[in-house]
């Protein structure tokens, strides 16, 4: 599930925000609360319950309490028959005050998994392409016009086997080949020009992905290079091996993924 292809979406809802989730949660489905930390923030919950109720308390089947005062931490925990469970702590907080921040929660079969990736900035609903939902794949998506320095490109998803080019529709280039080894750990990045590989690039301050999990892939191309960021952490450069960039007009996207939602802006 993507932001833009979700059972409900709420855009700048007032705080405290209660709201309904139709049809309930099932396993697969992802919840994602994008916003920002205000300056003075103390504390903010996230609660999945299963009502609103006082008297007696709804049942709690998650709160997520990210904390600022003391040692800043984060706490989950439930509640059952009005009666709290054990809570789990994590003794750091990867929120800052006074910055944005996107939050995600997997819903899996037996346990609940959380995510925060450090917001570079959100999409603008003037985005040249969006597409979400359940994208098949051999994906491919025009890129009208080619590549501008500025634009951006995000990729989101479950990851298992996958390979992204930015390539020439009408040839064989490859200007920005890049392929995730899960299992070795390597991100191979390269290019295909002249029908002839490059030399490959490997380097990388840590590997970003992990086998079914959830993934955000942010591009922005620049007038000399590419930068790419995974999950809101800036994780990699590589320069420009085509100058004309709006030669490159198709984004491709390959291998076993659940792909739910590619925008370019």
């Amino acid at each position: 599930m993507s932001v833009a292809n979700a059972k409900h979406t709420v855009l700048n809802p007032g705080v405290p925000y209660t709201g309904s989730i139709p049809g309930g949660l099932h396993t697969g489905e992802i919840i994602i609360v994008q916003g920002t930390v205000p300056p003075d923030a103390d504390r903010f919950l996230i609660d999945l319950s299963s009502g609103c109720s006082t008297r007696p308390c709804s049942d709690v089947a998650l709160r997520f309490d990210a904390c600022f005062e003391g040692t800043p931490s984060v706490t989950c925990n439930s509640l059952q028959q009005e009666c709290w469970g054990l809570e789990q702590t994590l003794q750091q907080l990867p929120y800052k005050r006074g910055a944005p921040f996107e939050t995600i929660i997997l819903v899996h079969q037996d346990v609940f998994k959380a995510m925060t990736v450090n917001a570079i900035g959100y999409i603008p609903n003037s985005a040249i392409y969006s597409e979400s939902g359940d994208l098949s794949l051999p994906y491919k998506g025009s890129i009208l016009k080619g590549l501008k320095p500025g634009q951006h490109i995000t990729i989101k998803g479950q990851v298992s086997i996958f390979t992204v080019n930015l390539r020439n529709s009408r040839t064989e280039n490859i200007a920005l080949h890049l392929n995730p080894r899960i299992k070795s750990g390597v991100f191979i990045r390269n290019s295909y020009l002249g029908a002839s590989w490059g030399q490959e690039e490997r380097e990388l301050p840590f590997f970003p992905f992990s086998p079914g999990e959830y993934f955000e892939i942010l591009m922005l191309c620049q007038s000399h290079q590419f930068k790419l960021a995974v999950n809101g952490c800036h994780l990699l450069e590589f320069r420009h091996r085509v100058q004309d960039l709006s030669s490159i007009d198709l984004l491709e996207i390959m291998g076993d993924l659940e792909l739910s939602d590619v925008k370019l802006w």
